[in-house]
């Protein structure tokens, strides 16, 4: 009995051995793959526990998304076109592994597939960067370019070589320099600042100045329309005013016209009207009255020598002789008419 019970015990033991071998677990973010006497069989796993033949089959957690900040820390020695060392403290890679990619990414670049498509090739990629470019494009003028440029070149080996394999994003630390060349730079960027803060003093200037200019053309155009207006408004009052005075020289000479017709009109029939009274007894009637109106009368045939007039003064008989031949001329006259 004591031997069927170390027996048992044994068989137990191996039992749960093999159990705890066969038993893995695989984390999130990772596909799992296994080997059977080295050799890489076909079948994978996602995350969670599995079972697999214990000793003879080994597994490996293969990670196919990689956060920012899990690739190695790199350090790249790049030779710019002029000389000089410079060096890349740490550049990032994000790539993304498709999980039906695990098995021939695996098969044909090991589980360590990054170190051989991602980090090798960032690596001669970058030196090929700096080989061709100066130190100045590398450190300042082209460096903003080269995350993008890096992730472009990556992901178009990759398509070709490892399908399924694909590049999130690539970050690059800014390069290290000289301590002698950064000064400069630093000098130089300095300098360009005040450049920049001169340029942008001049354009204020610039503009302020074509903002008085415009105020003043504006003004200008705003004393031009109000004298133009005015101009307008005078020229109206003229305009009303020539029609006020044509109204009205029309109006005198209407009443003028109309006075004149009055009085060519009252003359006209005054004329008629005397031509009517032009009779023998009218003109007779016209005599008397003027002989009447006459203030010295002289009768007989001798004239005295002197004589006193209506006035009292004395008048010699010849002058009085012409005055009453004058008068005797006047009936005469009215006689004759």
């Amino acid at each position: 009995m004591a031997q069927w019970g170390a027996i048992f015990s044994i068989i137990a033991a191996l039992g749960g051995a093999a159990l705890l071998a066969s038993v893995h677990k695989i984390d999130e973010g990772h596909t799992g793959v296994y080997y059977r006497g080295g050799a890489l069989l076909t079948s994978t796993s996602g995350p969670g526990f599995h079972l697999m033949l214990p000793f003879i089959t080994t597994y490996k957690s293969v990670q196919v998304s990689r956060a920012p900040g899990e690739s190695e820390l790199m350090f790249c020695f790049v030779c710019s076109s002029g000389g000089v060392m410079i060096y890349f403290d740490r550049i990032e890679v994000v790539n993304y592994l498709v999980p039906s990619a695990v098995y021939d990414i695996v098969r044909n670049f090991t589980a360590d597939y990054d170190k051989a498509l991602i980090f090798n090739k960032v690596h001669h990629e970058l030196n090929q960067f700096c080989s061709v470019h100066s130190l100045q494009e590398v450190y300042i003028g082209l460096f903003d370019q080269i995350d993008e440029n890096l992730k472009l070149t990556l992901q178009e080996d990759l398509t070709s070589m490892a399908p399924g394999l694909i590049i999130q994003a690539v970050r690059v630390t800014k390069p290290n320099i000289p301590e002698s060349i950064r000064r400069n730079y630093e000098l130089m960027e300095s300098e360009k600042t005040k450049l920049l803060i001169s340029q942008q003093t001049q354009k204020v200037v610039e503009k302020e100045a074509e903002t008085e200019r415009i105020k003043a053309v504006i003004e200008a155009e705003k004393v031009a329309q109000v004298a133009e207006i005015k101009f307008g408004q005078k020229v109206m009052e003229k305009e009303t005013e020539k029609k006020i005075s044509e109204i009205e020289d029309g109006a005198f000479l209407a009443r003028q016209k109309a006075k004149a017709d009055a009085e060519f009109y009252t003359a006209q029939r005054t004329a008629e009207a005397n031509k009517l009274k032009l009779t023998p007894e009218y003109l007779q009637l016209m005599k008397y009255k003027a002989i009447a109106a006459n203030s010295k009368i002289y009768f007989g045939n001798d004239i005295p020598h002197m004589f006193v007039d209506s006035a009292g003064s004395p008048v010699k008989a010849s002058a009085a002789v012409d005055m009453s031949g004058n008068d005797a001329a006047a009936s005469n006259i009215c006689d004759n008419h």
